[in-house]
């Protein structure tokens, strides 16, 4: 990590993807990849001796993800909300194709014992929990930039982003949980048209977010150091658990049911031949 690594961004970007899906984790995507760890201690010790080293491997991670969120904000928005089914079966498809590679990497039959398994199913129950209690409060029309609102996006920031580190918890679902999922994707989509009206909403949610990152980071990579195969745990739970919060229902049709089988497929081979890479990188 002595030199910045370009490739990261399109690292970066595939993790700003997932980040517009409620349900869908840049922490999956970057654990997918195989950069979770050097992730998150590089965010943990960005104020550190270390500075240097470590913000130069998040430098390119970030422009990827501002890349993505900036130019794929509208898209997303549109697809999820004309072609939701067959795009959220593609996440399904990516979700799943995770889990094996998260088995092989924890080896459960070596590793784990019964507290391990408590641990997935507090993981799979939180999320199914989330799911069953998402809402959309906020009306993005009739929005009144206030000062107790700005300090609400800044707090909803700070929780979205402390989730967004840990693979499985969406930081986009948090902000749905939390009822500022539309305003924030609605203020992106505005500002990237040159409409800075809505800007405070991006200035609030993004230092809310860079605080959440910093004291996530350092909790995280204390318990990956010192707890690694609980924390696996925890993360294999939290995984099989997103797969309730992305899950939009069946088809209606026979041609939705093709391309959502199509989606599916394409989403869980990317996953899953990108895991076994990343473990061959490992071993």
């Amino acid at each position: 990590m002595k030199q910045i690594q370009w490739i990261n961004i399109l690292r970066g970007y595939a993790m700003g993807i997932s980040d517009l899906i409620p349900g869908v984790s840049g922490g999956t995507i970057a654990l997918l990849l195989g950069i979770y760890d050097d992730f998150i201690q590089a965010i943990s010790g960005l104020f550190s001796k270390h500075f240097k080293k470590n913000f130069l491997f998040l430098l390119p991670l970030g422009i990827g993800i501002i890349l993505a969120i900036g130019t794929l904000s509208k898209l997303i928005s549109y697809l999820l909300e004309y072609h939701v089914i067959p795009t959220q079966f593609f996440f399904l498809g990516l979700i799943a194709g995770i889990i094996p590679f998260l088995l092989r990497l924890s080896k459960p039959k070596e590793n784990f014992k019964l507290i391990h398994y408590i641990v997935i199913i507090i993981g799979v129950l939180l999320l199914l929990w989330m799911s069953l209690n998402q809402m959309e409060k906020t009306d993005v029309s009739s929005v009144e930039l206030t000062t107790p609102m700005l300090i609400q996006l800044y707090i909803a920031g700070i929780l979205a982003s402390s989730a967004m580190l840990l693979p499985g918890i969406s930081g986009s679902f948090v902000l749905l949980l939390l009822g500022f999922y539309g305003i924030v994707i609605y203020s992106v989509s505005e500002v990237v048209s040159f409409n800075f009206a809505l800007l405070p909403v991006i200035i609030a949610v993004g230092l809310g977010v860079m605080t959440g990152f910093i004291v996530s980071s350092k909790l995280i990579n204390y318990m990956l150091t010192h707890f690694t195969y609980l924390t696996y745990s925890l993360i294999i739970g939290l995984v099989i658990g997103s797969l309730f919060n992305v899950f939009p229902g069946l088809p209606s049709s026979i041609i939705v049911w093709i391309i959502t089988v199509f989606t599916f497929t394409i989403g869980f081979l990317v996953s899953y031949t990108l895991g076994n890479k990343t473990l061959d990188e490992m071993t």
